[in-house]
């Protein structure tokens, strides 16, 4: 559509905010799909604040849409469906490649509910367990994700941006990625947001509300005020030491997603189906807080690449390794049931270089074992 609408006209620059208004999308989903056009050749970018865009030579020949009286631009939620069916297996592809497959959510597809969310302006807070696909669902509902990875020590400037030194010596301001998102009309995500200090993550709150704006006072007290399009998310482990969801950042997340695995996935993308079963079992020991562990979605696909490499017995011995390690005595008890074998951790043996022990060697020059040493099981000489 917006190949289209610039090869009507190849001599005109249109910004973002005005193929925005023309085609009826949110700036977000417009600007990211005019950078894969500018990738592909069949675009051009010009300028930066604002940015503006116009054709080139091979945009006309791609272009398939064209904006006359009667046509209807087509959803965010139809533009999800389409990405799909392109996948060839229902799967939602994602700006690495990588295929996302939606799950239910209010009667719809998770990815188009989110869309649907982000059109009403309306933030969401994903919260779950590391590994249950939280980021993977975000980059499958918004190609044109920003992403801040919270911890302790993030700082505002973090953000919003900063000064950085240039090789000349000189220091120039570099603005943040929640600035970026402001001015382009992208989606923000927060990820770990429950880790970040409460004082930074009051910097973002006036672009959340009716002002929809921030002033940078390390940069002279400058005013950034957010386009159309500009979208927050934020994702946290409640689990997590440090994590702390305050009434503040809950407050301005009106929708909040639990996420857990969906284990019928885990077996659908070829995971060992005991290995599924065991999985199912630990999380419902997890639930119940009989244990603090379980293994997600994750886990479960690294353990369908380690059973590819060095078979399924592997993948269970490094299952019990990777559990916490006041866990790993369940894990081996529910894995060993399950497969009707002794599993212990995963763990390295001898050298495959020593045929024999010194102690036991038998070979002519070799010393006996010191007198003064007990054998295995032997009392000690007093």
């Amino acid at each position: 559509m917006a190949r289209a609408l610039m090869a009507a006209d190849s001599s005109v620059a249109l910004s973002v905010t005005e193929l925005s208004a023309k085609l009826g999308h949110s700036s977000g989903a417009i600007g990211a799909a005019l950078e894969r056009l500018v990738e592909r050749g069949q675009a051009e970018r010009i300028g930066v604040n604002p940015r503006r865009y116009r054709a080139t030579d091979s945009t006309s020949s791609a272009a398939t849409f064209s904006p006359s009286a009667g046509s209807r631009p087509t959803s965010a939620a139809a533009t999800s469906r389409a990405s799909r069916g392109a996948s060839g297996s229902g799967g939602v592809v994602r700006a690495s490649g990588q295929e996302y497959f939606p799950r239910e959510l209010a009667g719809l597809p998770d990815v188009e509910a989110l869309q649907r969310l982000r059109e009403a302006d309306v933030p969401v807070l994903l919260h779950g367990p590391p590994g249950t696909g939280k980021t993977s669902l975000l980059e499958a509902a918004f190609p044109d994700l920003v992403t801040v990875a919270g911890d302790g020590d993030t700082t505002v400037g973090d953000l919003l941006g900063e000064y950085s030194q240039r090789d000349d010596g000189r220091y120039e301001f570099l603005h943040g990625p929640m600035v970026t998102a402001m001015r382009e009309g992208r989606a923000l995500l927060l990820d770990d947001a429950t880790l970040i200090p409460p004082t930074v993550m009051a910097a973002l709150y006036p672009a959340m509300d009716g002002r929809r704006e921030i002033r940078i006072k390390a940069h002279g007290n400058e005013l950034v005020t957010a386009i159309p399009g500009f979208y927050v998310i934020a994702a946290h482990n409640p689990g997590a030491p440090g994590a702390v969801l305050s009434d503040a950042l809950g407050s301005r997340f009106s929708v909040q997603i639990k996420v857990t695995s969906d284990y019928d996935l885990a077996a659908h993308l070829g995971v060992n189906r005991t290995m599924v079963r065991v999985a199912r079992n630990l999380a419902k020991r997890w639930e119940s807080g009989q244990i603090g562990w379980a293994p997600q979605l994750r886990e479960l696909l690294a353990a369908k690449r380690i059973t590819q490499a060095l078979g399924i017995d592997i993948a269970f011995a490094n299952l019990i390794g990777v559990a916490p390690e006041e866990d790993q005595e369940v894990v081996a008890e529910v894995v060993s049931k399950a497969t009707g074998k002794t599993v212990t951790a995963l763990a390295l043996g001898p050298s495959s270089k020593v045929t024999s022990s010194p102690s036991t060697a038998t070979t002519k020059g070799v010393p006996p074992p010191c007198p003064s040493s007990p054998t295995p099981g032997a009392l000690p000489r007093r």
